[in-house]
């Protein structure tokens, strides 16, 4: 369809300015939106390569505020563990049901997290260790399947004493190691070479997402821009779950 790429390459460009802003969402907001043009299938091999550029970029620019402690120790174990999971189940689910059940867990994360900022909730106390890993993990079974382990991750690293510089910082060398990984893997199993025109064709956007989100990270709270991801999540997963959502 003719609005196709366009109304494709907005939705990247939205996506990754709110992960310049926030550490997270890239990928899961461009692909909650994407999957009503494109199935997921064809979306993940475009939007991955693509994450790699934005968040190799965040990481070089912010290398001495990642928390290299909490990212070797607890993040990149269990999300690794947890992306080959997902990576292997793929091929033995039904794409419908795919996009249904990520529908749900987009809507269950933009609820939650909407219901407890407008109830003005105290936060949570700290993350019990056990449950920090076995969240990490399933985040990674999240990425393996659509490379959108974010919403699940920062659930369970909510409670962590991070300011925001740094909380984006530790994030981004997340996405940057499992989706260089996956983009590998996409290259081993054929998905990435039909899906590289697309690539180049949506890469100029990066820059001006990484200009814009920057700028946006310096100069407004970080709270309004969550508030703006959960609200849009909420919508995508909404039309996702709706009868005429696209296969």
């Amino acid at each position: 369809m003719p609005y196709t790429l366009p109304a494709l390459g907005s939705f990247i460009l939205l996506a990754y300015t709110l992960e310049a802003v926030t550490g997270f969402g890239s990928v899961v907001v461009a692909l909650s939106l994407g999957a009503l043009l494109l199935p997921i299938d064809q979306l993940l091999p475009v939007l991955v390569p693509l994450n790699v550029g934005l968040t190799g970029c965040l990481v070089w620019r912010h290398r001495k505020l990642i928390d290299t402690r909490l990212l070797f120790a607890t993040l990149l174990p269990g999300m690794l563990l947890g992306m080959l999971v997902g990576y292997l189940l793929l091929p033995h689910l039904q794409p419908q049901l795919l996009k249904r059940g990520f529908g749900l867990l987009i809507l269950w994360f933009a609820a939650r997290e909407l219901s407890r900022g407008w109830r003005d909730e105290a936060p949570r106390g700290q993350t019990p260790a056990w449950l920090l890993r076995l969240t990490t993990g399933a985040a990674g079974v999240c990425h393996g399947l659509f490379a959108s382990g974010g919403p699940l991750l920062v659930y369970g690293l909510a409670t962590l004493r991070m300011d925001k510089s740094r909380f984006r910082a530790t994030l981004v060398s997340v996405w940057f190691t499992l989706n260089g990984l996956l983009t590998l893997a996409f290259l081993a199993d054929g998905r990435l070479l039909p899906a590289l025109p697309r690539v180049l064709a949506f890469a100029p956007l990066l820059p001006l997402g990484l200009w814009l989100g920057e700028r946006l990270h310096r100069r407004c709270a970080e709270r309004h821009f969550r508030l703006t991801i959960h609200l849009l999540l909420l919508l995508s997963g909404t039309l996702l779950l709706s009868p005429w959502s696209l296969p």
